[in-house]
């Protein structure tokens, strides 16, 4: 006979969810919630969007403009600020917009996966609270890979992905927020109920019941095996995962322009440290450069509209290791010989490794 699955019931899933607050270094309220991030991330501008709140958008990427879909479904005005093709947005923008007319709530997207461009988070979290408004933070690529001082920054609400540069599962994520958010979702006659989506009545039914009794069916694997990922961060130390994370950014980029690729994003501190996008040569789609692939490495077309415009070389969690970084530049080396487009890979394996800190070579 097979032993029985593993499960999770409410004593450890809200040790969980304490373990991770732990990891992120904050005492706001933390929840735990079934299912990829685009749930969590759904939920809160539904519940936050709404006929009376007045919300302005940051947009760098496809999720940024997924979050003004869903703020503005209950009819709330949504006013949005979008940035020029592989910059991040510049705070002086969004505090000209908040003095024009004032916001409820701000939305942004800290790391973009997509594109590769990190937001300045800190000086949006200043501009967005001088202004009277709440912060929303989409992190599920960020953490793990950025710096993210939530309480520090008065983050109002933010929501994590342990998929990416934490190393874990895609089944679950996390809302970590505070009263600001929990006001404006109370105030919204239009925050979905007795739904998936309802944060309303995830609070009810568990933080605010003291966290006694489970009101929904955890995912009881992916709950465990959030608990391993954490417990592989807390022993290899918050910053170092993030110093990983930046020092293959680094060293991607240097081997990338060294290659001769041109770099989607131009400017070295709005670069993500989860992934790094490149143009691929004149007159070859990013797609066609990726399918003359003859390594296995992590390099794929960018995704949505940008997978004919630029390929991405991912570097998050196990990948953010000199030697995946190595592995994408010698495999996008090979491919573009096969394309015609010959690169010194030599040196730009030099520039890769020369760019990631020495003392941490892994």
């Amino acid at each position: 006979m097979s032993a029985p699955l593993p499960t999770v019931d409410a004593a450890r899933y809200a040790a969980i969810e304490d373990r991770l607050a732990a990891v992120l270094d904050t005492a706001l309220e933390t929840i735990v919630i079934g299912g990829e991030a685009i749930l969590a991330l759904e939920a809160i501008a539904r519940g936050v969007g709404g006929p009376e709140t007045r919300a302005v958008n940051v947009v760098t990427g496809p999720y940024g403009a997924l979050m003004g879909h869903w703020l503005g479904a209950a009819g709330g005005q949504v006013r949005t600020i979008e940035s020029s093709p592989g910059r991040a947005i510049e705070a002086s923008a969004l505090a000209a917009t908040l003095a024009r007319e004032p916001a409820d709530a701000v939305c942004v997207v800290h790391g973009e996966a997509a594109t590769g461009v990190v937001n300045p988070l800190a000086e949006l979290a200043a501009a967005a609270h001088d202004a009277g408004a709440a912060l929303i933070v989409d992190a599920v690529a960020s953490v793990g890979a950025e710096p993210l001082p939530i309480d520090a920054l008065g983050l109002d609400a933010t929501v994590i992905g342990p998929q990416k540069a934490m190393g874990g599962p895609s089944g679950v994520c996390a809302l970590v927020a505070g009263n600001r958010i929990w006001e404006l979702v109370a105030r919204n006659p239009m925050a979905p109920r007795d739904s998936i989506l309802s944060l309303r009545d995830l609070r009810e039914h568990w933080t605010s019941a003291g966290r006694r009794a489970l009101p929904f069916v955890p995912h009881h694997l992916e709950m465990l095996a959030l608990d391993e990922a954490l417990g592989r961060l807390q022993a290899e130390g918050m910053q170092a995962v993030i110093a990983r994370h930046q020092h293959a950014r680094d060293a991607a980029r240097a081997g990338l322009a060294a290659l001769g690729l041109e770099l989607w994003v131009a400017e070295d501190d709005e670069a993500a440290a989860i992934a790094t996008l490149a143009r691929p040569p004149r007159m070859t789609a990013a797609r066609e450069l990726v399918a003359r692939l003859r390594v296995a490495a992590p390099v794929e077309p960018a995704p949505g509209t940008l997978a004919d415009e630029a390929l991405r070389v991912m570097h998050n969690g196990p990948a953010a290791s000199l030697q995946a970084v190595l592995l994408s530049i010698l495999a996008l080396g090979d491919a573009l010989a096969r394309v015609g487009a010959p690169a010194e890979v030599e040196p730009a394996l030099s520039a890769a490794q020369s760019a990631w800190a020495p003392a941490v070579l892994t």
